[in-house]
């Protein structure tokens, strides 16, 4: 199959997050099993256009911003669109992992005006919005381009009911699970004190400052342990500059490439993400491939699979309860290995980029043929 996948913003640091992991690691595994596959979207940061990458041609524009102040929701990307007006019609299908943005909004209303088969992704970032430029938009691009989509795509059964409330009862959908490529042998942690790490886009959501104060609590107990903050800013890194500078202890690392996660993950011995109301991180995903226990909060997408799977800890969204967690890690180090081997044991059978590959196609196939009846619950 000839396919185009569009994701919003490209950059050597990961500053998008997880939307663009995602559609990277689709590509890459649909490239290898013998489709051409064309990633297109925004990029700022890079030296130069990047064209290939592992089999995926990468079909980036300069990223602009066409409504200023308001972060990634102004972005668009030059020439895209115009471009992709002249050869859209090459395409088998166009795979949009789509956000409230001008770059991925006017791909699925040139895809759609055009009759290309074509599917939306929304990563949890679409829901209802009374922001004054939100129901404008929601209204002429969001709405129709979930409404004109073969399949939407959603993570758990919360999005899809988010989805359904935003844009009617009538979606054709389809669940899609996550997936992250399996590294090849199991690293063990770096002899030395055990080191916490954060590793996430410095938001307000994603509680970084929550994470720095539970780690100076501990290590005012006394505990031998490393507390390492590591990612992008995004709108915190000053604030969390001053905490740090207030008791110290804790290294904040900046971010790391994309490719480069999985390496920095391994260094680690506990994962923790303390984030509210996060639809799938991809975070997660990729310390579980690499052995290392997670701690996350009970609103994580992913909290029932750590319990079933047994390959971490879900708390409560308190100090206190991501206090015990980190600790009970710190003080057992069997269970950290036992937790850790079994997420790894998890990603391999259930969370494989062959497995959420095969599901791609599968999913790919049904488009464009009529429709068909709306996919189960996750």
């Amino acid at each position: 199959m000839r396919i185009l996948q569009v994701a919003t913003l490209f950059t050597p640091d990961g500053e998008y997050g997880g939307p663009v992991r995602v559609a990277m690691n689709q590509a890459l595994a649909l490239a290898a099993a013998g489709h051409e596959v064309t990633l297109a979207g925004a990029a700022r940061g890079f030296g130069g256009e990047r064209m290939h990458v592992d089999g995926v041609r990468m079909r980036l524009r300069p990223a602009a911003q066409v409504i200023p102040g308001i972060g990634f929701a102004g972005l668009y990307a030059k020439g895209l669109v115009r471009g992709l007006v002249r050869d859209i019609g090459d395409y088998d299908i166009v795979h949009i992992h789509l956000s409230r943005e001008f770059v991925t909004l006017p791909v699925a209303t040139l895809v759609s005006r055009r009759g290309i088969p074509y599917v939306v992704q929304t990563h949890g970032m679409i829901d209802l919005s009374n922001h004054p430029l939100s129901v404008p938009l929601d209204r002429f691009l969001t709405r129709p381009a979930l409404r004109g989509a073969d399949r939407v795509l959603y993570l758990t059964g919360t999005e899809l009911g988010l989805l359904q409330e935003f844009a009617g009862n009538d979606l054709h959908t389809a669940c899609l699970r996550n997936g992250v490529p399996m590294p090849a042998e199991y690293v063990e942690p770096p002899d030395g004190p055990p080191e916490v790490l954060f590793l996430a886009r410095l938001h307000q959501r994603k509680r970084p400052d929550l994470f720095v104060r539970v780690a100076q609590d501990i290590l005012r107990a006394g505990t031998s342990a490393t507390f390492t903050v590591v990612g992008p800013d995004g709108g915190m890194l000053a604030a969390l500059e001053a905490q740090v500078g207030e008791d110290g202890g804790v290294a904040l690392e900046g971010p790391v490439s994309p490719d480069a996660v999985a390496g920095r993950m391994a260094r680690a011995s506990v994962y923790v993400l303390p984030a509210v109301n996060e639809p799938y991180p991809m975070s997660v995903l990729e310390a579980m491939a690499v052995g290392r226990p997670v701690v996350v909060t009970r609103t994580c997408g992913l909290a029932d699979a750590v319990r079933t799977y047994e390959c971490g800890i879900v708390v409560e969204e308190s100090a206190a309860a991501l206090k015990h967690a980190i600790s009970f890690y710190l003080d057992n180090p069997d269970a950290a290995h036992a937790h850790g081997r079994n997420g790894r044991r998890a990603v391999r059978e259930h969370f494989s980029m062959n497995a959420i590959r095969a599901e791609l196609e599968q999913i790919y196939h049904g488009c464009g043929t009529g429709r068909r009846s709306r996919g189960a619950r996750c």
